[in-house]
């Protein structure tokens, strides 16, 4: 096998490899670490792009192979994923944190009942009465109560609730901005075993040919028509062409295990795939359009600004640390020997609270909420801004790979049509087998260089309707738009 060979069969493999690093880049906006103030986050992470790699498998495996479908393989990684169920956790993490924070916005009441039974010793207490008993009963009560504390005025409480509401409405957009995360992945995988099964195809027509070329060298050198030499290159290329139809079924095999991964199905379960996405031209878009189209879909941008929404929220909390707060406490209920004997005892307390001396604690809170605030906001940025190269590098891609589509498929059917003028040639015996040779080789070249970039085509288009945060509508994009 020749380095071009050897390159080759690695392009397929290196470009998926360089579309799932760039998942990080593309991934949703996610709740981060907040400082102390009140206001905790949930503590569930979030999903990595490598937790869309991963699935919770469902079913039992059968004897029979399945057909799968792009849109099968979807449905089921957007009910598997690892990625898309830990986006739930987290969703339903922070919407017990919001539920949490708006407790202390309403009334507390609790309620008990006591029986109580006592016996002093005044000595033990300190009291010696002459003539007084020391022992005093046993002797006791019933209470029964009811006690209610409300918080009436406190900012700060308030502006952590609503930072838990901004924190809860990012879950909900980072779950939602995590279908499209699973559509690519999904998508992705499902095209790279597509693009194996081409290679597959490929490489075994290439074997055929190469056994008739064998055949064909090993009847002319038996005849003394043709030197050794022809005969042993023959079988060289014979025996090269059948190292990369192994290496191109391990692969094969190897990206269906992780397609599976992805989508929840058992391991042991074989499947073929149902669709051929074709080669469909893509129409020129406008730029500018597109990219206001993606900042008012991408939920990722909405997660992201309500995060911000919520680290403001965060930072008014702590400057409404230093106002007065009042809370109201009171309680009411039966107190005496036996309920049949009690009666109706209360009180009210209403407590106003000013601090006088906590300006280091309020200082260092508002740091690090300050901090926290310009972290979000310079992400803010730098994902508006992320958008926009997205876009802009999905459309390079789709160009790039739609002109090398074109001239790979020119290439194959001028690199068979030089393959059969030179087994025309070498029957006729004008010339040596090293012509057939080479156009064999060329014919590999070409049809590697047309399944990479047929499958480069369809993941450029794809990764557009991530960019787009229209994932969903992935068909209109892959028939071409």
């Amino acid at each position: 096998m020749t380095p071009s060979n050897h390159s080759e069969n690695r392009t397929i493999r290196t470009c998926a490899l360089g579309l799932l690093l760039g998942l990080a880049a593309l991934a949703p906006g996610r709740l981060k670490a907040q400082v102390s103030l009140g206001l905790q986050p949930p503590q569930a992470s979030g999903p990595t792009s490598s937790s869309y790699q991963g699935s919770i498998p469902a079913g039992e495996a059968s004897s029979q192979a399945i057909g799968l479908s792009l849109d099968d393989a979807i449905q089921r990684g957007l009910k598997t994923n690892l990625g898309i169920i830990l986006s739930s956790t987290q969703s339903a993490a922070a919407r017990g944190q919001q539920l949490s924070e708006l407790q202390s916005l309403l009334p507390s009441v609790d309620a008990n009942a006591k029986e109580t039974i006592m016996q002093v010793d005044l000595p033990a207490e300190g009291l010696r009465i002459p003539g007084f008993p020391t022992i005093i009963g046993p002797f006791g009560f019933t209470d029964v109560r009811a006690s209610l504390s409300w918080s009436l005025i406190n900012v700060s409480s308030l502006r952590n609730y609503l930072a838990a509401r901004h924190n809860f409405a990012a879950a909900q957009l980072s779950a939602q901005d995590a279908r499209d995360m699973v559509i690519l992945t999904v998508g992705n995988a499902y095209l790279l075993v597509l693009a194996d099964e081409s290679q597959v195809a490929s490489v075994e027509a290439q074997v055929v040919t190469a056994k008739i070329s064998l055949d064909q060298a090993v009847s002319n050198h038996q005849a003394g028509t043709a030197p050794l030499l022809d005969e042993l290159r023959s079988r060289v290329d014979s025996q090269s062409l059948q190292q990369q139809l192994i290496v191109a079924n391990n692969a094969l095999e190897k990206d269906k295990l992780a397609l599976a991964r992805t989508i929840g199905l058992p391991l042991a379960q074989s499947f073929t795939l149902t669709d051929k996405v074709p080669y469909a031209a893509f129409d020129q878009i406008d730029i500018d359009a597109t990219i206001r189209q993606a900042h008012a879909n991408r939920k990722d941008l909405a997660a992201l600004l309500e995060q911000t929404k919520a680290a403001e929220q965060q930072r008014k909390a702590v400057t409404a640390g230093r106002l007065p707060t009042l809370k109201f406490d009171g309680d009411y209920g039966d107190i005496g020997t036996t309920l049949s004997h009690s009666h109706g005892t209360g009180d009210a307390t209403g407590t106003l609270s000013v601090s006088l001396f906590k300006e280091f604690e309020f200082r260092g809170e508002a740091q690090q909420a300050q901090a926290q605030l310009d972290t979000e906001r310079a992400q803010l940025s730098n994902l508006n801004a992320q958008i926009d190269a997205d876009i802009r590098d999905a459309l390079l891609d789709i160009a790039s790979a739609q002109q090398q589509v074109e001239v790979a498929k020119s290439s194959v059917d001028l690199a068979n049509e030089a393959l059969s003028e030179a087994q025309q040639r070498y029957a006729n015996g004008v010339s040596d087998n090293l012509a057939v040779s080479q156009a064999e080789q060329s014919v590999a070249q070409a049809n590697n260089q047309y399944v990479t970039s047929l499958y480069r085509h369809n993941v450029a288009k794809l990764s557009l309707a991530r960019a787009l945060g229209v994932a969903e509508n992935y068909k209109n994009y892959l028939g071409g738009k």
